[in-house]
Order: C-alpha cells, then sequence, then structure tokens
C-alpha cells in the first residue's frame, strides 16, 4: 500500500473516531438535559448539621459543613461583622438570589471602610451577564481570564483555571472546601466545606495574596506578603500552582493512600484517578485496607461520568468498593484515612484537578475532624447503592461502546 494511501486512511480514521466521539458526547449531554427537565424535583438528601473541632494546640477550630445554607448563613454573618479586610475568591458566583445576596454583603462592607478583593474565574461565569461582576471602585475585583494566549501553544502553565473557593475575615475566620456561590447550591447539592478559625486563617489569606499579586493588572493594587511565626503540624494548607508546575495536592494523596492501615473513604464528584493513583489504590486493597470510593451516580457533567466509567472494571476487580450517589449531585471533595488523616478541599481526584487547575486542599492531622467525615461518610451511604463486579460485567454493550469511545479523553480530564 502506498504511503499517501496510508496516510489518507489514517487522517479518515481520525476523523472518523472524533466524529462518533463527538456525535456520543452530544447525545449523552441531551439524554442530561431532557432527564433534568423532566424529572420531578429531587426529593431531600441526607444532612448532617455542622460539626465544630478544636485542632491542635495553637487554637485552630475547625467547623465542617456538608449543607449550603448552613454554610452560606455562617459565611454572610462573617461578612456582615468585618472590620478590617475580606478576601473573596470562587470559581463560580451565580446571579441569583444567593450570588446577589454576597454581592450586596461585599459591597456594604466596603462602604463602612473595610477593604475588600474578590476574585472569580471567567471561563467557568461565561453564562452569568457581565454587568452582575460590575463592582463599585470601593471593591477591588479580580477576573481571572476566561482564555489565556500560552494555551494555544500548548504551554501547561497557562491552562488551569483558578478553581479554588477561599473566604478569609480579619485574618480570624477562613472558608475552604467545594461549594460555589449560587441558590443551587444551597439545597439541591451535597457538598463539604470547611470553617476555620485561629492561626491557620494565615495559610488561605497566604494563598489568596500570593494568587492576587500574581496575576493582578496594573490599576489592582498589590497586597502585602504576611509572615507568620505560629506553626500548627495538625493543618496544612497545600496549593497547586500551574504556572510554577507546583502540584502538591496530588502527592498528598497518594502519600495518605499509601500509609492506610485500615480504611481509606474517597467521597468525590468526579472520580478519574490515572495509573499510579490505581496502583496505590489496589496496592492498599491487596495489603488488607478497605478502599472506598463515593461518587454521584450521575453528575452534573454526563460526559466526564461516563469518561470515568472507563476505569471502573480496574477499581471493582482490584476490590475498590465504589458506592453510587442517588438522585442528587454530590460535588464534595474529601478523604479520610484510618480515622486519623483527612482532607477537605477544591481538588477532583482528576487530571484537571491534580495537574491542570489552580486549587486549595486542607491536610488535617486530627481524630475529631476525620471521625467526623466517616459519619458524614456513613450517613452519605444511606443514599448510595453499591455497584458491584457482577453488575458492571453484565452492563450493556451500547453502554461499553459509550465507554470505550470516550475513554482516549481521559487523560485530558
Amino acid at each position: 500500500m502506498r504511503r499517501s494511501t496510508i496516510v489518507s486512511v489514517a487522517k479518515w480514521g481520525l476523523v472518523g473516531l472524533v466524529g462518533t466521539q463527538v456525535a456520543v458526547a452530544v447525545t449523552l449531554m441531551g439524554i442530561n438535559h431532557w432527564r433534568k427537565k423532566s424529572m420531578p424535583r429531587r426529593a431531600p438528601f441526607p444532612r448532617t448539621p455542622p460539626a465544630e473541632f478544636p485542632v491542635g494546640d495553637t487554637g485552630t477550630e475547625a467547623t465542617v459543613y456538608t449543607y449550603g445554607e448552613d454554610l452560606f448563613e455562617d459565611m454572610l454573618t462573617e461578612i456582615r461583622g468585618a472590620r478590617k479586610r475580606i478576601l473573596f475568591e470562587s470559581y463560580m458566583i451565580k446571579d441569583d438570589r444567593v450570588g446577589r445576596t454576597f454581592k450586596k454583603e461585599l459591597i456594604e462592607a466596603a462602604d463602612r471602610g473595610v477593604e475588600v478583593y474578590v476574585i472569580y474565574d471567567g471561563f467557568a461565569n461565561l453564562v452569568v451577564p457581565s454587568s452582575f461582576f460590575r463592582f463599585p471602585p470601593s471593591v477591588h475585583v479580580l477576573r481571572y481570564p476566561a482564555f489565556r494566549p500560552g494555551v494555544l501553544l500548548l504551554n501547561i502553565r497557562k491552562s488551569g483555571r483558578d478553581h479554588r473557593k477561599i473566604l478569609t475575615i480579619d485574618g480570624e475566620a477562613g472558608f475552604v472546601g467545594g461549594y460555589n456561590i449560587g441558590a443551587l447550591y444551597a439545597t439541591d447539592w451535597r457538598d463539604t466545606h470547611m470553617r476555620m478559625s485561629g492561626p491557620a486563617v494565615w495559610e488561605l489569606e497566604n494563598a489568596f495574596i500570593d494568587f492576587w499579586n500574581m496575576n493582578r493588572r496594573p490599576h489592582h493594587p498589590e497586597l502585602e506578603n504576611l509572615g507568620e511565626t505560629d506553626w500548627d503540624a495538625h493543618l496544612r494548607v497545600h496549593r497547586n500552582v500551574p504556572e510554577q508546575l507546583i502540584y502538591p495536592i496530588r502527592a498528598m494523596f497518594l502519600e495518605a493512600v499509601d500509609r492506610a492501615q485500615e480504611r481509606v473513604l474517597f467521597t468525590q464528584a468526579y472520580f478519574m484517578p490515572d495509573r499510579e493513583f490505581q496502583r496505590v489504590m489496589l496496592d492498599a486493597v491487596e495489603r488488607g485496607v478497605e478502599v472506598h470510593v463515593l461518587v454521584p451516580e450521575n453528575s452534573n457533567h454526563a460526559v466526564a461520568d461516563w469518561i470515568s466509567r472507563s476505569q471502573y472494571a480496574v477499581m471493582l476487580r482490584g476490590g475498590v468498593r465504589l458506592w453510587l450517589y442517588q438522585d442528587a449531585m454530590v460535588h464534595a471533595k474529601t478523604a479520610t484515612v484510618d480515622g486519623r488523616w483527612s482532607t477537605i478541599g477544591t481538588a477532583n481526584v482528576d487530571r484537571l484537578s491534580l495537574i491542570g487547575n489552580y486549587e486549595v486542599n486542607v491536610e488535617i492531622f486530627d481524630e475529631g475532624v476525620a471521625r467526623h467525615l466517616e459519619e458524614v461518610f456513613a450517613n452519605d451511604l444511606t443514599n448510595c447503592r453499591e455497584l458491584t463486579a457482577r453488575e458492571w460485567e453484565e452492563r450493556s454493550l451500547l453502554a461499553r461502546f459509550g465507554e470505550a469511545v470516550l475513554a482516549p479523553w481521559r487523560p485530558f480530564l
């Protein structure tokens, strides 16, 4: 066969594959949209009340939230009580009753003399009217660009989104976790967030300040870097910084699972571990560790669901137990190990979060917090069904075809 013929066959084969992938993706998104429109309003999911715990011996307190209304009420209370400075960063802020309330309180805080700084991701908020993000000059607003020129040159330093969610008040209280700002997240999504008070708030402030100064424009004031003399070995904040190719969150997860002796509990919105991550999980199972992964049966991203399912067989055959959350979106990004270690943050276990986006996760060495997150996990299991290896092996040929067609996209997500 002549070289030109081979090239032509390869070219049209690639075109056919991409066309099939697009067709499958569009079909899945259409079905998902129809399902959301036609389904009745979802029943309330199991809720766990907020719980507060002392962490370490430096005065740090941690409060865990698993319901949006509880979280937003406390965040707004802190904003209303701010005296000096508010640092507010969110991946998504909806132009709805919740988003407008946050905007109003931030403006009112600035009007009474509080320094207010706001960061939001331009790409994530493309569907939000640009007018919503017009604040008075008293509020300093940084829009992380929707598109950066370096992306076209495949520069991975320029490709990450600002997926972080941070709020700090006067250096005394700080919030971080999976919750975006909006009415949907207040009542319809199961997520996890954390409030910190005490010296550890400095770590969240420092994360915000570094990002602000790295991305600010000439009209933005520079924020002063703050030094901190108090260290707390029980709590650490890890930040992914794509601009500097720094990705400690993935290493944090791998080390924690590698140390496990009894049990590992993951709650994730999108779970697409790479091969090394899978290997660490399967090695843990082989040495007698129970590894549980809780994900939504149907998330808000149907294509991501199908791409992630292409690796279910490997995990199920290896003894990992998969739990599918029913009739609601679980968006939490948490893990616990052996009732001693835990993490709460913004990073999913997928390529975008672990080696792509700006993310922030808190690593906590505290039995009280870990025990509570295990109780949250147990409560969530009452709204789950377990996916067994047998059920997975008996799935339809159509499902297998869809997974196989979309699987090549897994390294990109």
